[in-house]
Formats: C-alpha cells, structure tokens, sequence
C-alpha cells in the first residue's frame, strides 16, 4: 500500500510563503506521477498542480500558477510544493496525491492532508 504523509503546513501572514513536502514510504515515488490538491470549507477539492514521474514536466492551476512552484527530490523519496505570496483565499486543507497513470491520471492515492491558513 502506498502510504504518503504530507508536512510543512501551518499558520503565514498574507504576503507569506510556505513549502509544503510529501514523502513516500513503502514505494519509490519516482515511478509515480504527483499531484497537489486542496480543498477549502464548502469548496470542491481544487487540482493545483501535478509533477511527471522523472520531474521534467509540471503543470499548474490558474490559481498556482506564477506563485507556486512544484518539485521533486526522487533520492530523498520526497516531492514539495514551495508557495509565495499567499492570500487568505489560499486557505485550505492541502493534500497530496500518488497517480498510477501518466502525468496525473489514473488511480489515485490520497495523503491524509493538512492545513494551511493564510491569516493576520
């Protein structure tokens, strides 16, 4: 089973920044396409961005795009997602997620998520 525990989330000030890290134990993460969600209260999760299995390909949501910046250390069986200039509207459980198909497709493996609450 692939388990995946996410961590780095947390309190920032609006103007912030933040990087969030998910790491893979079990599996090596480098066979497997990542993906970043979130979901805020009474919103639908929200696709922000999804990493190639290799790390040469990114995509990004409209609302990711320009600030936030997705990554992927395969040694260290760790993909992180580095955010800037946060706003409240980025306030959201986060979470990470394991495609078994190419660039974000296929089955999906869902961390258990966290919280990140952009806030004076």
């Amino acid at each position: 089973q692939l388990q995946i525990a996410e961590s780095g989330g947390g309190l920032v000030q609006p103007g912030g920044s933040l990087t969030l890290s998910c790491a893979g134990y079990g599996f090596f993460m480098d066979y497997y396409s990542i993906g970043w969600y979130r979901q805020a209260p009474g919103k639908e999760r929200e696709g922000l961005s999804c990493i190639s299995s290799s790390g040469s390909a990114t995509n990004y949501s409209d609302s990711a795009k320009g600030r936030f910046t997705m990554s992927r250390d395969n040694a260290k069986n760790t993909v992180y997602l580095q955010m800037s200039s946060l706003t409240p509207e980025d306030t959201a459980k986060y979470y990470c997620a394991v495609h078994t198909g190419d660039f974000c497709s296929g089955s999906i493996h869902w961390g258990q998520g966290l919280q990140v609450t952009v806030s004076s």
